[in-house]
């Protein structure tokens, strides 16, 4: 019989780090408010010494609230259009803001080229349900409508985001799915907080144990996030609800064997294959929540990392192959 005690263990250099850091199995209003200052880092000294060039752009929401996003482009010739990496950022949807994690997406400006865009989304409690999502959408039809300004190849954008930005990445391409808006070429979710439920074994295998992301925090989220309509879930904030996973573009996803979100992440790969996708799914054995966002000088972050650029790589050489065949 397999117990909540019966658990995949975590990385032996993971588990050395983790074990100097204050983890906890709780989280609650009072400890959100104390987090919430310090889940992002300055973004000044990743850009120092970058040929990187930043500008800050307003779009709104259909309620007139203002939604903030970052572009970050190569400095110099901009004559050729560019990928875009539109970027969602993580934090449970309740903490973080639009530079968290940006250091992975600036990798893929260096190494691609590619224009970042960044998108500053509303917090729960403060907005509850599709109101997260709807922002991202909103931000990334901003990105689509100025992509010639920004130097963009609107053919060859890719919609990515770390944890509960890796979510609200599959409900934002869920939703140009559906409404046949913007064509986006390719989604990377990285550890994705998909399912609202919380009910897999994963879920409970991590639950009652100090981690970076528990069973007790992912539950605390999604109730700040669900807000006084917990039975009435869109699929868009939460994209496991999805019954048709059919015509979305090619997927990259990536979880740890050790965290919440493992099965809910399987699942979802298995899925987009049944509907007769392509999603390319890696499970790092011993891997915790966001192991390379957190511990990138780690091996298993830095192959993880380099995993992502590895696929990056043969999809946008795809890309360029398949827009040469048309000329």
């Amino acid at each position: 019989m397999i117990t909540t005690a019966s658990r995949p263990g975590v990385d032996p250099q993971l588990a050395a780090l983790l074990a100097e850091m204050p983890l906890t199995s709780i989280l609650n209003a009072d400890a959100l408010a104390h987090m919430r200052p310090f889940s992002s880092a300055p973004v000044e000294p990743l850009l120092a010494g970058r040929l990187i060039d930043r500008s800050e752009f307003i779009t709104r929401a259909d309620d007139g609230a203002e939604i903030a996003l970052s572009v970050f482009r190569p400095t110099g010739d901009r004559t050729a259009l560019a990928p875009c990496i539109y970027w969602i950022h993580g934090g449970g949807m309740i903490m973080g803001d639009r530079v968290a994690n940006i250091d992975i997406p600036l990798e893929w400006l260096d190494r691609f080229g590619a224009v970042v865009v960044s998108v500053e989304y509303r917090l729960a409690p403060e907005a509850h349900g599709p109101t997260l999502v709807e922002d991202c959408y909103r931000g990334l039809l901003w990105t689509a409508e100025h992509a010639d300004a920004l130097g963009i190849d609107p053919s060859r954008i890719i919609v990515a985001g770390a944890s509960a930005g890796g979510g609200l990445a599959a409900g934002v391409t869920l939703l140009a799915r559906d409404r046949g808006t913007v064509p986006i070429a390719a989604q990377i979710l990285i550890c994705p907080m998909l399912d609202h439920r919380n009910s897999t074994t994963s879920s409970r295998q991590f639950t009652g144990v100090p981690a970076v992301w528990t069973g007790e925090t992912n539950e605390f989220a999604w109730r700040l996030v669900l807000g006084d309509q917990p039975e009435d879930v869109s699929a868009y904030i939460s994209p496991a609800l999805a019954e048709d996973l059919s015509n979305l573009p090619t997927t990259y996803i990536d979880v740890g064997t050790a965290e919440v979100f493992r099965d809910e992440d399987v699942d979802y790969a298995s899925r987009i294959w049944a509907a007769g996708g392509q999603a390319e799914l890696h499970v790092w054995a011993g891997g915790v929540h966001g192991f390379d966002l957190g511990f990138p000088e780690t091996r298993i972050g830095a192959i993880a990392r380099r995993a992502r650029i590895e696929w990056l790589t043969r999809t946008l050489d795809g890309m360029s192959a398949e827009r040469g065949g048309r000329q």
